[in-house]
């Protein structure tokens, strides 16, 4: 028999440990439809970058980088495969500003191929690098013992020629690219897709190519993906342009390159400016500098998509909050996965499939540190978002304050629903009202307008199908800083610090479970997931 509930949740709040805050109740409710989909991402939504940057790059006299390169990463660190082994098959993108400026060992080559150094007339300060194929032949043996998804960001500055400011012109040469592809399949490596160019789109990163050149580029290279891998069972996608969207020139390339060429239009952002800019923390704990344009900007790929080149899908290609190598003492710290985690919630309400984090080692916002490989907090939030949130994303109404955060995923792999809260108030705490496929109107009914929560009281939503029948749990999982410093690298998980075992594993993370209609706690300044196994939502059946 089937119950009829209107299931609240209650939101308390308990103080972050050695911070004293005056604190606030306030009562809210959220809505959840879970009779539709508002979008979908991917299985695999959680990406992470490795770039080519040598232990040279340098920003604001600081030199983040050591040996987290391609070329010079460990791959023997046992901490590095447990840390993308957790994941199980964690995404990853080869590729950064130096990417047009690699060359790969293999073929007749017209120069030279030499490693990364420092000058001053090349792009980005460094000169031409190259990929050696002992070295290719590692990563792939990595990526094959971890269980990485591949995609690989090629060279499309190779035969041209710098124009005036920062254009380049002449014609793209691929024979070093086809070249490079019949190796790889030649050895039956798994490349899942490949990337043309690093923000070269628009008016560029340091070089540009016009859209009309652009667009006739992957046209061809298109056609050289068809040709290598002519005879294999399973075919990568192609994506482009990897660059900072502008509505005109990603329009003008879909239509120059025509219907089915393009699998995946890719942006990047960094949308929280320069990575010594002392506003950094501000702006994260801000959520109307949070939502921004960023929330636009998502809308507007979506948009552009769905009326230019519908047979494709929009990744994230490349975000790291902050650029220039990120901010020190925020970026690897616990304050930016308010940033992070709020940037997954939002592009996936756009049907965002992918979403690649800059960097998984290197810089300062490296997921992992790059001498010991040791997660910062970020990597855990990632980790909790991969396992935990479906690919259904769910729509929400609230009446809460701007800085309570809600997203709501179907849950992954198992029934009911996972819901994200991210609580950006220094001092409030929410008691949330939770209820299952209402519809709210929140116009006046007859000649009395009703509160918001009335509302919501005298409808009917469904929890499960035997809501009586003895002690449902739900899971949370609650996220806080160690000591209650923002700017810890400890990321503490319902209490307990988030580091590897002695044996130099990946901790487990393991919720605490409560029954269903038992209060919730949540500090200030924290984050947490909630898992409804037997919150009834058809959407996600």
């Amino acid at each position: 028999m089937s119950y009829n509930v209107c299931f609240l949740v209650f939101l308390s709040c308990l103080l972050l440990p050695g911070v004293t805050f005056a604190t606030n109740m306030e009562q809210t409710t959220i809505v959840i439809d879970g009779t539709r989909q508002i979008a979908e991402i991917d299985e695999n939504f959680v990406c992470a970058t490795l770039d080519w940057w040598p232990p040279e790059k340098c920003n604001y006299d600081q030199c983040p980088w050591g040996y987290a390169s391609l070329i010079n990463l460990n791959l023997s660190s046992p901490l590095l495969a447990k840390a993308i082994q957790a994941f199980k098959t964690l995404r990853i993108r080869i590729g950064g500003s130096l990417q047009d400026q690699v060359i790969y060992d293999v073929g007749d080559l017209k120069t030279p191929c030499t490693q990364f150094k420092k000058t001053d007339d090349g792009l980005f300060g460094f000169s031409e690098g190259c990929l050696y194929m002992e070295r290719w032949d590692e990563l792939n043996r990595f990526f094959h013992a971890t269980g990485a998804i591949v995609t690989f960001g090629l060279n499309a500055l190779y035969g041209r020629e710098k124009l005036r400011g920062n254009a380049w012109g002449g014609e793209w040469d691929h024979t070093n690219t086809q070249d490079f592809m019949n190796y790889t399949v030649s050895k039956g490596y798994a490349v899942d897709s490949w990337e043309f160019g690093n923000e070269l789109s628009g008016s560029g990163i340091g070089a540009s190519v016009s859209v009309e050149l652009y667009g006739n580029d992957l046209i061809v290279l298109k056609d050289v993906i068809k040709n290598v891998y002519k005879t294999s069972q399973t075919k990568p996608l192609l994506l482009a342009p990897g660059g900072f969207y502008e509505e005109k020139w990603y329009s003008e390339l879909f239509r120059l390159s025509g219907p089915g060429v393009l699998d995946v239009m890719t942006h990047h952002i960094y949308n929280l400016g320069p990575g010594n800019d002392p506003k950094l923390v501000s702006r994260i704990l801000d959520p109307k500098y949070l939502s921004g344009s960023v929330t636009g900007l998502f809308k507007n790929v979506e948009r552009t998509i769905q009326e230019h080149g519908p047979w494709a899908s929009a990744w994230v290609g490349e975000a790291g909050g902050a650029f220039n190598s990120g901010g020190r003492e925020v970026s690897e710290t616990f304050i930016n996965s308010f940033w992070y985690l709020d940037q997954f919630g939002m592009s996936s309400m756009h049907n965002t499939k992918v979403y690649c984090r800059q960097a998984l080692v290197g810089g300062f916002y490296g997921l992992l540190e790059k001498e010991t490989f040791v997660p910062n907090p970020d990597y855990y939030s990632a980790l909790l978002w991969h396992r935990l949130m479906g690919k259904g994303v769910l729509g929400v109404q609230t009446n809460a304050s701007e800085y309570l955060r809600t997203y709501v995923h179907c849950s992954k792999g198992r029934a009911g629903i996972t819901i994200l809260l991210i609580n950006l108030s220094k001092q409030t705490t929410f008691t949330v009202g939770v209820s299952n496929g209402v519809k709210v109107v929140l116009q006046a009914e007859s000649t009395k307008r009703r509160s918001f929560l009335e509302t919501i009281k005298s409808k009917v939503s469904w929890v499960g199908k035997k809501a009586s029948d003895g002690y449902l749990n739900r899971e949370e999982y609650h996220l806080s800083p160690k000591d209650g410093d923002l700017r810890s690298k400890i990321m503490m998980l319902n209490g307990d610090p988030l580091e590897p075992t002695v044996t130099g594993d990946i901790p487990k993370l393991e919720p605490v479970r409560h029954g269903v209609k038992s209060p919730v706690y949540i500090n200030p300044l924290s984050i947490s997931f909630i898992v409804l196994p037997t919150f009834d939502a058809p959407a996600c059946s």
